[in-house]
């Protein structure tokens, strides 16, 4: 499951990139002296759309990044758990006499 996560996580992570890579610059930077009128002939609302993808996506990757640390320490817990009982186990087998009586070996020729 940990790593179901782990893989959703990068492929949110991947597309978050592109999704930021595809947006245009608001704050000049760079980018100003490149960008010369470029929503004339666009649509409006694709930046709004890519913003709350981008935001939308940085949201799931936390969520998920939650869920995998959840997941994993649940799954330290659970084995440090089976480790604790299988040592008890052996414990208890050690401290017990032996049941089964020993047998002579079979010289029937």
């Amino acid at each position: 499951m940990y790593i179901l996560f782990t893989i959703l996580i990068v492929i949110a992570a991947i597309l978050l990139i592109l999704l930021v890579l595809v947006q245009n610059s608001k704050g000049g930077g760079l980018a100003a002296g490149f960008a010369s009128g470029n929503q004339v002939m666009g649509a409006p609302k694709t930046a709004d759309f890519l913003e709350k993808a981008s935001w939308t996506l940085a949201a799931v990757i936390v969520f998920l990044s939650i869920l995998a640390v959840g997941i994993s320490k649940g799954q330290k817990v659970a084995s440090a758990d089976e480790s604790a009982i299988a040592t008890q186990v052996e414990e208890a087998a050690e401290a017990l006499p032996s049941a089964m009586p020993e047998q002579p070996a079979d010289n029937a020729n």
